[in-house]
């Protein structure tokens, strides 16, 4: 999904929303990644503020619940956690990464 969603919406919907939407995808395509660089982490923990603020300005109240800040969380729980690759919380997806190893 961190890559389709960029591909199958740009000619779908306006400009502001798309760019909305890729910039979402690819902060969560980035905290996936299996590298760690710290610069790159403080750099996701400024701009994801704002893409938040874009959804925000975008969709309407009822489309977000009580959860939607938690992007900015999950950045500090990497830094301080580590790879998330290591401690995923579905069960199948640590299956195939211990697998993989």
């Amino acid at each position: 999904m961190q890559t389709l969603i960029p591909l199958a919406f740009r000619d779908l919907v306006p400009k502001g929303i798309w760019d909305a939407l890729t910039k979402i995808s690819h902060f969560f395509r980035d905290i996936c990644s299996s590298k760690l660089n710290v610069d790159h982490i403080e750099r996701l923990e400024k701009n994801i503020v704002k893409t938040i603020c874009k959804l925000e300005m975008i969709f309407p109240p009822s489309f977000f619940d009580s959860i939607e800040h938690l992007p900015v969380h999950l950045l500090f729980e990497e830094k301080v956690g580590g790879l998330v690759q290591y401690r995923w919380m579905y069960p199948f997806e640590r299956l195939d990464i211990t697998r993989a190893m």
